[in-house]
């Protein structure tokens, strides 16, 4: 199997609390295995291992929203990171912050898809919809729909195909 120091160990904690800290939003288990791996910090029994123990040590907390975990540090975790904070080689803390500001447009590019619903009546669910860049909302359409199955496909559907919705309802306004 993989085995590592317990300096390494320590060190790859450390990271995992230092990548939880340097990012704006909470991310899912998912966006720190792939910025993890995508960087070759460690591989994806590691982090998965990591992650549960630093949850299990109350160092990184997660919530759920949409049905996606998402972890944040802790205060536990953050007091932890400031104290030990000099044992992540400051080439690795460089290489995280680059590689972070290169994913970051990305990551608020998603965050400005918006899709939202609630309950109007027993029969009736509202469902909006938003594109929004820089603060401006660029899109934005509310629906009617008669389910909540529904409303969770289209807010699915909307946050995966936004791009080619938003295009062909411009093309279809635009053209004669």
């Amino acid at each position: 199997m993989f085995e590592e120091s317990p300096n390494e160990v320590v060190q790859s904690k450390l990271l995992i609390l230092y990548i939880l800290d340097k990012v704006e939003n909470p991310l899912t288990n998912s966006e720190v295995t792939q910025f993890i791996l995508e960087n070759n910090y460690m591989n994806y029994f590691m982090v998965q291992q990591f992650l549960s123990e630093l949850v299990n040590a109350k160092f990184i907390e997660f919530s759920t929203k949409d049905g996606n975990e998402y972890y944040h540090l802790s205060s536990a975790g953050k007091a932890t990171l400031e104290f030990f904070n000099d044992r992540i080689p400051e080439e690795i803390k460089a290489n995280v912050d680059e590689s972070y500001e290169k994913k970051k447009s990305d990551m608020i590019k998603e965050s400005q898809i918006i899709a939202n619903y609630f309950k109007k009546n027993e029969a009736e669910y509202i469902i909006i919809l938003k594109v929004i860049e820089k603060d401006i909302v660029l899109f934005s359409l509310s629906l009617n729909v008669p389910s909540k199955e529904q409303a969770k496909l289209i807010c699915r559907n909307w946050k995966e195909r936004s791009n080619d919705v938003y295009k062909n309802i411009l093309e279809l306004l635009i053209n004669e």
